[in-house]
Protein backbone atom coordinates (compact mmCIF):
# COMPACT_ATOMS: atom_id res chain seq x y z
CA UNK A 1 0.00 0.00 0.00
CA UNK A 2 1.50 3.20 -0.89
CA UNK A 3 0.98 5.89 1.74
CA UNK A 4 -1.33 8.92 0.45
CA UNK A 5 -0.02 12.31 1.00
CA UNK A 6 -1.46 12.74 4.79
CA UNK A 7 0.67 9.33 5.87
CA UNK A 8 3.77 10.35 4.78
CA UNK A 9 6.45 11.22 7.21
CA UNK A 10 6.95 14.57 8.18
CA UNK A 11 10.20 16.30 9.12
CA UNK A 12 10.47 16.64 12.85
CA UNK A 13 9.76 20.43 13.83
CA UNK A 14 11.96 22.78 15.42
CA UNK A 15 10.45 25.02 17.96
CA UNK A 16 11.69 28.20 19.59
CA UNK A 17 10.35 28.78 23.18
CA UNK A 18 9.45 32.43 23.67
CA UNK A 19 11.76 34.18 26.40
CA UNK A 20 8.80 34.36 28.39
CA UNK A 21 8.16 30.70 28.68
CA UNK A 22 10.11 29.32 31.64
CA UNK A 23 12.94 27.36 30.57
CA UNK A 24 11.81 24.34 32.78
CA UNK A 25 9.32 23.63 30.11
CA UNK A 26 12.27 21.83 28.23
CA UNK A 27 12.21 18.80 30.88
CA UNK A 28 8.66 18.40 29.68
CA UNK A 29 9.57 18.14 25.82
CA UNK A 30 12.33 16.15 25.95
CA UNK A 31 11.65 14.12 22.78
CA UNK A 32 11.13 17.33 20.43
CA UNK A 33 13.83 19.40 18.80
CA UNK A 34 13.27 22.47 21.02
CA UNK A 35 15.49 25.99 21.80
CA UNK A 36 15.07 28.69 23.96
CA UNK A 37 15.48 32.41 22.88
CA UNK A 38 18.69 32.58 25.11
CA UNK A 39 20.19 29.56 24.07
CA UNK A 40 20.37 31.01 20.46
CA UNK A 41 20.88 34.48 21.85
CA UNK A 42 18.16 35.96 20.87
CA UNK A 43 17.24 37.44 24.37
CA UNK A 44 16.04 41.39 23.60
CA UNK A 45 15.46 40.33 20.42
CA UNK A 46 11.51 42.51 18.87
CA UNK A 47 9.17 39.80 17.59
CA UNK A 48 9.30 40.96 14.32
CA UNK A 49 13.05 40.09 14.25
CA UNK A 50 12.24 37.46 16.13
CA UNK A 51 10.24 36.04 13.97
CA UNK A 52 12.20 36.65 10.64
CA UNK A 53 15.93 34.96 12.61
CA UNK A 54 13.39 31.64 13.59
CA UNK A 55 12.59 31.29 10.08
CA UNK A 56 15.88 32.14 8.57
CA UNK A 57 17.50 29.44 11.43
CA UNK A 58 15.07 26.50 10.33
CA UNK A 59 11.97 27.19 13.49
CA UNK A 60 8.71 26.13 12.50
CA UNK A 61 6.99 26.87 15.82
CA UNK A 62 7.67 29.42 18.29
CA UNK A 63 6.05 28.70 21.84
CA UNK A 64 5.18 31.54 23.68
CA UNK A 65 2.91 33.32 26.48
CA UNK A 66 2.46 37.01 24.91
CA UNK A 67 -1.03 36.79 23.73
CA UNK A 68 -0.51 40.15 22.07
CA UNK A 69 1.92 38.73 19.27
CA UNK A 70 -0.62 37.62 17.17
CA UNK A 71 -1.95 41.10 16.89
CA UNK A 72 1.05 43.03 16.39
CA UNK A 73 2.57 40.64 13.62
CA UNK A 74 1.54 39.22 10.78
CA UNK A 75 1.49 35.28 11.78
CA UNK A 76 0.23 34.00 8.31
CA UNK A 77 3.12 35.66 6.53
CA UNK A 78 5.57 35.01 9.03
CA UNK A 79 6.89 31.79 7.73
CA UNK A 80 6.62 30.16 11.39
CA UNK A 81 3.37 28.51 13.29
CA UNK A 82 2.84 30.44 16.69
CA UNK A 83 1.65 28.59 19.47
CA UNK A 84 0.15 30.65 22.41
CA UNK A 85 0.17 29.49 26.09
CA UNK A 86 -2.58 30.91 27.66
CA UNK A 87 -1.62 30.33 31.52
CA UNK A 88 -2.74 32.27 34.75
CA UNK A 89 1.20 33.74 34.59
CA UNK A 90 4.35 32.37 33.42
CA UNK A 91 5.57 30.70 36.53
CA UNK A 92 6.04 27.15 36.05
CA UNK A 93 3.35 26.18 38.25
CA UNK A 94 0.84 27.58 35.94
CA UNK A 95 2.38 26.45 32.79
CA UNK A 96 2.70 22.99 33.44
CA UNK A 97 -1.16 22.03 33.44
CA UNK A 98 -1.17 23.15 29.68
CA UNK A 99 2.02 20.19 28.81
CA UNK A 100 -0.31 17.43 27.83
CA UNK A 101 -2.30 19.75 25.50
CA UNK A 102 0.64 21.97 24.10
CA UNK A 103 2.12 17.95 23.04
CA UNK A 104 -1.27 17.31 21.12
CA UNK A 105 -0.94 20.22 19.12
CA UNK A 106 2.73 20.49 18.74
CA UNK A 107 2.88 17.61 15.81
CA UNK A 108 -0.65 19.84 14.28
CA UNK A 109 0.22 23.11 13.63
CA UNK A 110 0.86 24.65 10.81
CA UNK A 111 3.29 27.54 9.58
CA UNK A 112 1.18 31.07 9.10
CA UNK A 113 -1.12 29.67 11.67
CA UNK A 114 -2.08 30.46 15.43
CA UNK A 115 -2.90 27.83 17.80
CA UNK A 116 -3.96 28.94 21.12
CA UNK A 117 -3.38 26.40 23.84
CA UNK A 118 -5.62 26.78 27.44
CA UNK A 119 -6.88 24.37 29.97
Amino acid sequence: MTPTKSEAPTAPQRVLLDESVPHDLLLHLADVDVVTVQKLGWAGTKNGALLRAAREAGIQVLVTVDRRIEYQQNISKSGVALVVLEARSTRMPDILPLVPALRAVLPLVRVGEVTHVAV
